[in-house]
């Protein structure tokens, strides 16, 4: 018995250091808390934007007694206000009595074809004189029909409009105010000029839902609802105060979702480069 206990202690000994070590207990894992940044806010370095309107007289701004560009110095005042925004470049494309067809034209030159490719947004008006032109040509016998049959016309050449814009610049944002009813007291005895004018904006907006970065800005509420006089003394273009409450409208929907938008777009092109 007195060899046996020192035999054990001495094959216990030589076992232990005969297992292979398991390292998993040796050499635990070190665990490291992962740091999370918050997001860059959109306003924390300002920036430049540029801004090509065109279309018609509310682009040109005709009824704006200041004669500086309807409702754009309003907006570009706004704009400019905002902290993530340090200068807005507006160029003015406006042309009184523009339709569809003949901003498309135009849009082709080489006058404007450069700074659609350099803009960050293009703000359109178009399509009363669309409408203006079927009044015109039907004076005599005017229908409701003649109306809705040309409203496909007007999707068709918007259509080709977005396409031309988006084949020179395909990361602007555009911008497509609608049009409004100012023909009430010209043609009092129409009663459906209301639902023509909200038909032909469901067009505009069924154009602008075939396209990313596109957004619709509907006025004819404001027209419609109108407190005080906001058109011109021709009855037809807004004055001062309708400018300023387009611009108003405008800005609300830049705010909201354009220029949200305008710097993802700038932080991932910025990322492609580096």
């Amino acid at each position: 018995m007195k060899k046996f206990f020192p035999l054990l202690i001495l094959s216990i000994v030589l076992l232990c250091s005969c297992r292979p070590s398991n390292p998993l207990v040796l050499h635990p894992e070190k665990k490291v808390a992962a740091q999370v940044f918050e997001p860059i806010p959109a306003d924390f370095i300002p920036r430049k934007i540029t801004i090509l309107s065109a279309g018609d007289s509310l682009t040109q701004g005709v009824g704006d007694s200041t004669d500086q560009g309807g409702y754009l110095p309003y907006l570009k005042s706004m704009l400019e206000n905002d902290k993530g925004i340090q200068e807005v470049d507006f160029y003015n494309f406006g042309v009184k009595g523009n339709r569809t067809t003949q901003l498309l034209k135009r849009l082709k030159t080489q006058e404007i074809k450069p700074i659609i490719k350099s803009a960050d947004m293009v703000i359109l008006t178009i399509g009363g004189n669309d409408i203006m032109k079927i009044v015109k040509e039907n004076i005599s016998n005017l229908q409701v029909s003649d109306f809705l049959e040309e409203k496909e016309s007007y999707r068709k050449h918007l259509t080709q409009i977005f396409n031309e814009i988006i084949t020179e610049n395909p990361n602007v944002s555009i911008v497509l105010v609608g049009v409004y009813n100012p023909f009430s007291k010209y043609f009092s005895d129409i009663k459906e000029m209301d639902q023509i004018v909200a038909e032909w904006n469901q067009a505009g907006q069924s154009v602008v839902n075939q396209y990313s970065n596109s957004y619709f800005v509907s006025i004819e509420d404001l027209f419609i609802n109108a407190k005080e006089d906001i058109l011109y003394t021709d009855n037809f273009h807004p004055n001062n105060k309708g400018y300023e409450l387009i611009a108003h409208r405008l800005n609300e929907t830049l705010d909201e979702q354009v220029l949200p938008n305008l710097v993802k777009k700038a932080y991932t092109v910025s990322t492609e480069e580096n």
